[in-house]
């Protein structure tokens, strides 16, 4: 059984940081994209940041120059180092991983999220 789980949020004040933490674990064949998503109330999931396997990065525009997206592939982790955070940052934040699992078909498996507070 495949599961993703996310740590590492919570409150911090304008212009602060916090990093984030998404990790892997079960029968797993291989790891593809790993990406995180996050979601304010009332609004759609968005898209993050990702990081492929080959390791390279995209990032959304309104976060971008801020947020810095990374791999440990030997631990199976991810991680989203968040600076310089803005109240708008304010919402759940999840993580979303392409797997091979072992015996089964790869898809996308995703954390229950960790939310991050950017308040004074």
């Amino acid at each position: 059984q495949v599961q993703v789980s996310e740590s590492g949020g919570g409150l911090v004040q304008p212009g602060g940081s916090l990093r984030l933490s998404c990790e892997v674990s079960g029968s797993i064949f291989r790891i593809y994209d790993m990406d995180w998503y996050r979601q304010a109330p009332g609004n759609e999931r968005e898209f993050v940041a990702g990081i492929t396997v080959q390791g390279r990065m995209r990032y959304a525009e309104s976060i971008e120059g801020r947020y810095t997206i990374s791999r440990d592939d030997a631990n199976k982790t991810s991680y989203l180092q968040m600076n310089a955070l803005k109240p708008e940052d304010t919402a759940v934040y999840f993580c979303s991983v392409h797997i091979a699992p072992w015996g089964g078909d790869q898809r996308y498996f995703w954390g229950q999220g960790t939310q991050v507070t950017v308040s004074s």
